[in-house]
């Protein structure tokens, strides 16, 4: 009887430094996301010269895509169970 509750007890995917490196790893999307918001004009017959600054075009999707290869790496990562 006492295999069976063993059994049929749930336990995660990953374990606790795996969910931490993902959630450091959404932060970081979330933050090349937010840093490339933005440098839009309130009147389309004016061109904003700002939405091709060093912020939208280099350092956000850095960002993202560094966040991805923390994302991948808090998945392969060997927790210690």
């Amino acid at each position: 009887m006492n295999k069976k509750k063993e059994e049929n007890k749930s336990e995660f995917l990953f374990g606790k430094k795996n969910y931490t490196i993902m959630l450091i790893g959404i932060a970081i999307i979330a933050l090349g996301f937010i840093l490339m918001a933005g440098g839009g004009s309130d009147d389309p017959a004016i061109f904003n010269e700002d939405i091709y600054n060093f912020r939208r075009i280099r350092l956000a999707p850095t960002l993202v895509l560094i966040g991805l290869a923390v994302e991948i790496y808090a998945i392969i990562v060997k927790s210690k169970k």
